[in-house]
């Protein structure tokens, strides 16, 4: 009889080329996303959440231990997840609060604890025993054999639907022979999601299953979908801190600025395991690596060309300053409201931060304006914001990042006859994608095989420096100015880079 001793997260499907890519990540979840936030049940469609059971005791090993046997007897994908000893009425908000991940809670563990809550929840609570677990949870395990692409039809958002619903979600759980790591948390409470904005936790669940499945594809790490349905910064910091002892590390994710940030140091202070924020870190890591082999190609250098960001939030904050950590001194940024420059009314704590470091000549206006003259625009915004007029009016060989998911500011095609030298977008369906695949399994596998507690701007300047690096004098285009994101080399040299420099 084999003895299972672990459970980690896979996808249900091979994540082989960038085609299947597009549909297990972007650009095609964002249909299940859209599907979803019309109608919640369709949760049970294009996610795993219908076989999802998040097994909640006082102690880890013991989830675990029940996390294998529902798995291994009855074919449930159990998490393990152990709270720490709390008041009833927190147990009750933290249970309340983390429903769009699963289809039921098992409480059995802790059961003399939780007899008399009664929780406000839409998913079966198990509190004790029951003749049939499955039946009372309602689990269905689906999966998808001998796949071929092929068999789906229509666009990248239609066969990415199809996908999802064929298999029920893109993750699963499986068991293994050896002893596994705690999984990471990728968190989220739907503030941000894609260029959809606040679309809620449980309409987030399918980009959240995404970054698992690029997780265990890509960089062997085992991680969860733990989306939070509250709003409340401090509430989601609580109920974090909480289940710290059931995970590796947290992975925040699609949480809007300026909570994100809170969110962010009030973790990496109170925690004893890594906290990355992909929106913020990965994504300037991906950007500033695609800048350095894009002025190569250009001919020109990071500290003299103007570089004009569109999007403020988290994404381009962090790019703003990971850019002028890196000697950028020319930076202009823009919001909704226009340029953000010093004592602007409009501004909040850290756009006030982001003006100080930023637009060295106080410039007022709108991107129209601002993108004149310009070497580099970087889209952090919403889609169709550039027109063929504005980079018509930038420098010579300018180079336009079109970053906002699923559609970006400008369309490659039309980038490229209005003038753009190099075009990147977030997209893996299209040239040069710069999309956060490239740095996050990478970054986490090596925070975590190397107890990096903060991911500082040095570390994030090696690993773009690395990335950058993996691309060959030989190979580097105006079509390939960065790695691809199924290149196995890719999380191998961003983990060396990082055990190299402790």
């Amino acid at each position: 009889m084999v003895y299972y001793k672990g459970v980690k997260v896979v996808p249900k499907i091979e994540i082989k080329n960038k085609e299947i890519l597009s549909l297990v990540y972007t650009p095609g979840v964002g249909s299940s996303c859209l599907k979803i936030k019309e109608n919640i049940e369709a949760e049970k469609i294009y996610t795993n959440k219908i076989d999802s059971v998040a097994v909640i005791s006082f102690d880890y090993e013991k989830s675990l231990k029940r996390a294998v046997f529902l798995k291994s007897s009855l074919l449930i994908d159990a998490y393990p997840l152990c709270i720490k000893q709390t008041t009833a009425e927190d147990l009750k908000f933290a249970v309340e609060n983390i429903e769009p991940n699963f289809c039921g809670i098992d409480l059995s563990l802790i059961s003399d604890f939780v007899k008399d809550i009664e929780f406000k929840v839409d998913i079966p609570v198990l509190k004790g025993i029951v003749p049939d677990i499955k039946e009372f949870f309602g689990t269905i395990s689906r999966n998808v054999f001998m796949f071929s692409p092929d068999k789906l039809k229509g666009n990248v958002s239609e066969k990415s639907l199809q996908l999802h619903e064929l298999a029920g979600g893109v993750i699963e759980t499986e068991l293994s022979e050896v002893e596994c790591k705690k999984m990471v948390a990728i968190v989220s409470d739907g503030t941000a999601v894609l260029g959809f904005g606040n679309i809620g936790a449980d309409a987030a669940l399918p980009v959240m299953e995404g970054k698992a499945a690029l997780y265990a594809a890509l960089a062997g790490v085992s991680s969860m979908p733990f989306c939070i349905k509250t709003q409340n910064a401090d509430e989601v910091i609580k109920i974090v801190q909480l289940f710290e002892n059931s995970f590796s590390g947290i992975h925040m994710e699609d949480i809007s600025a300026p909570d994100c940030f809170k969110i962010e140091n009030t973790l990496i202070e109170s925690l004893k395991i890594p906290v990355f924020h992909d929106d913020q870190h990965g994504t300037a890591i991906i950007v500033l690596a695609a800048i350095l082999n894009a002025l190569t190609l250009v001919k020109k250098e990071l500290s003299d060309v103007k570089i004009v960001i569109n999007g403020a939030g988290a994404a381009g904050s962090a790019v703003a300053r990971l850019l002028i950590f890196a000697g950028v001194k020319n930076l202009i940024m823009l919001d909704k409201d226009g340029t953000i420059y010093k004592g602007r009314p409009q501004n909040n704590e850290n756009l006030e931060k982001l003006a100080q470091q930023t637009n060295p000549n106080q410039e007022k206006g709108q991107l129209a304006d601002e993108i004149k003259g310009a070497d580099i625009f970087i889209g952090l915004s919403k889609g169709n914001l550039v027109t063929p007029d504005m980079i018509k009016s930038m420098n010579n060989r300018p180079i336009v990042f079109a970053l906002a998911n699923p559609v970006p500011e400008i369309m490659p095609d039309d980038a490229k006859k209005a003038g753009a030298y190099i075009v990147g977008t977030g997209r893996s369906d299209f040239p040069n994608q710069i999309n956060n695949s490239l740095a996050f399994p990478g970054v986490f596998k090596g925070a975590i095989d190397n107890n990096i507690h903060k991911i500082t701007d040095e570390i994030k300047l090696n690993c773009a420096v690395a990335l950058a690096s993996i691309v060959s004098n030989d190979e580097l285009s105006v079509e390939k100015i960065l790695p691809e994101p199924l290149d196995p080399g890719v999380v191998q040299r961003i983990t060396e880079v990082m055990a190299s420099k402790l």
